[in-house]
């Protein structure tokens, strides 16, 4: 359809921030229904993160199979090489979406969005540029991603270090060599587990200073043959269709019975064969009660580290790597997908520093002092993670009706509507955003299916002729509401992860993404579309 609404005064009918999934999707199925789109990216190509993380071992923790869009006009010419695949394979692929899509040439790359207000007098949103550039646009849709903002700690005297220093987000898109060299890897997290596993392949030596062990799971990863790929197309449009009907937006789900009313030999066994599957069915596909009862968590944090300690040959590290008791309930911090992390423990070339109990005191012009012992790096990786899911847009001057930003609006607690709309905030749509499933679901699905109702949305406003639209205070009340109560019933409050914002000194504390699982969210975004949006207020 052609826009409904007319407004002579924008340059744009939609501005989209962001050239990830969520972008690329919303800016080809608008242009596809004759909207006037334009994309502003700050990498310089396609990717959203898979832009920026090209940091060695980086891979995605999806299959394949899922993590690409759903049109068949796309997938039915496509082949990832591995299971899981890396980096590298996720930069073909947005380069194959782009000769079928033809992305490109609505995008402006290189480019930030610094700061957006709206014009009550024009109903436009005035979106300033990195490049000096103001343009404006009916709606406003950020694609930032939950994990935008990198952060690293203000460690003292970091500027004086005389080596390479990088935060895994920020690697040097040329590469680095990390052949015969002294790495410092700072953090434990996904990028943290890659970079050691790539890293302890060819460095001289590598030293990992960890705060808290990650729970990983084995990630399971096989390459993947032109026949292999052949057969699971059989089957990608019911694998496809399964997303919206699962928890996390993967193409399974939570294992069907509780661990309270499983015998002690189901609850072997099942463990056993979740264990065996691996990824991240271990966390999403377990036992339907393991995040909130504790008894269940324990016993399956129990399994997990019998089957780590395992593999862990030297014996002054089992109880770091695989805790007798469990450093936070089991899942509530986001595991990640490993093939041979703790082999590389085994290593005489790896370390561990426990920054528990030799904290990071400064960095110097040579390396790391910790517990009173300097260490002497060519290369630190700071693998320190995100300001998360509000981070990415809070750093950019978007001011709501009231003139406040984002980042003060939200200084005492998030308000939106469903995780996509912000009272006081007209037009302005966002995807895979504060109080969203975002961090809890698989990125291509949100992309899509959030995708669909902002693209439905945009229309239905048009269609009434609405040119000016924006949720009630009410209404995003509620919703925070509706998340707090949800994410009070499970064991997440018990741990200071990212999810909770709480990585991040002085943010404060809640729950960050809507936790309820994609179906009942889809649940209620769908009865705010059939109900007529009843908690919008609508100007012509």
């Amino acid at each position: 359809m052609k826009t409904k609404v007319k407004n002579n005064a924008a340059d744009f009918d939609v501005i989209i921030v962001g050239a990830g999934f969520a972008g690329i999707y919303q800016l080809y199925h608008l242009r596809k229904r004759g909207y006037k789109v334009r994309l502003i990216e700050a990498g310089s190509d396609l990717g959203g993160v898979w832009h920026w993380n090209c940091y060695p071992g980086a891979r995605v923790d999806s299959i394949g199979v899922i993590y690409q869009f759903s049109d068949p006009e796309l997938w039915k010419d496509w082949d990832y090489d591995e299971k899981f695949p890396d980096w590298t394979q996720l930069r073909k692929y947005f380069s194959y979406v782009d000769k079928k899509w033809r992305i490109r040439k609505d995008c402006q790359f290189d480019t930030r969005v610094t700061g957006a207000t709206f014009d009550e007098k024009d109903k436009v949103w005035k979106v300033e540029k990195s490049d000096g550039e103001t343009i404006t646009c009916r709606y406003f849709v950020p694609c930032l991603g939950f994990a935008s903002k990198p952060v690293v700690p203000e460690f003292s005297g970091k500027e004086k270090f005389r080596g390479e220093a990088f935060h895994t987000a920020l690697w040097p898109q040329y590469g680095l060599n990390m052949y015969g060299k002294r790495i410092a890897i700072i953090g434990t997290g996904a990028s943290a587990v890659q970079v050691l596993q790539e890293a302890s392949k060819e460095a001289k030596q590598v030293t990992v200073f960890q705060r808290t062990p990650n729970l990983t799971i084995p990630m399971r990863q096989k390459k993947l043959s032109k026949a292999d790929n052949a057969k699971m197309k059989a089957h990608y449009p019911e694998i496809l269709a399964t997303r919206g009907h699962t928890f996390a937006g993967f193409e399974f789900d939570f294992y069907p019975k509780s661990y309270e009313e499983s015998s002690e030999e189901e609850r072997q066994k099942a463990f056993k064969e979740i264990w065996e599957t691996g990824a991240f069915n271990w966390w999403l596909g377990n036992f339907n009660d393991v995040l909130a009862n504790p008894e269940a968590n324990r016993a399956q944090y129990d399994f997990w580290r019998d089957e780590t300690r395992k593999r862990i040959h030297k014996p002054e590290l089992v109880e770091l790597l695989a805790p007798t008791d469990p450093p936070h309930p089991y899942g509530v911090k986001r595991p990640c997908l490993e093939q041979h992390y703790y082999e590389c423990y085994n290593q005489e070339n790896v370390d561990l520093v426990d920054v528990k109990t030799n904290p990071i005191e400064r960095i110097t012009e040579k390396g790391i002092v910790a517990g009173g012992k300097e260490h002497e790096f060519d290369v630190i990786v700071y693998a320190t993670g995100f300001d998360a899911v509000t981070g990415g847009l809070t750093q950019i001057d978007i001011r709501g009706t009231d003139g406040r930003t984002l980042g003060e609006m939200w200084a005492d607690g998030i308000s939106t509507h469903l995780g996509m709309a912000v009272p006081r905030y007209p037009n302005m749509i966002m995807m895979y955003a504060p109080q969203s499933p975002s961090g809890f679901c698989n990125g291509p699905t949100c992309a899509e299916y959030q995708g669909d109702w902002v693209i439905q949305f945009i229309e239905d406003m048009d269609a009434k002729g609405v040119s000016r639209v924006e949720p009630t205070p009410d209404s995003a009340e509620g919703w925070a509401k509706v998340t707090r109560d949800i994410i009070d019933q499970t064991l997440f409050p018990n741990a200071n992860s990212w999810y909770l914002g709480a990585n991040i000194p002085g943010k404060h504390r809640e729950i960050l993404v809507y936790p309820g699982g994609l179906p009942a969210y889809l649940e209620s975004v769908e009865k705010e579309r059939a109900d007529g949006y009843p908690n919008f207020k609508q100007t012509a």
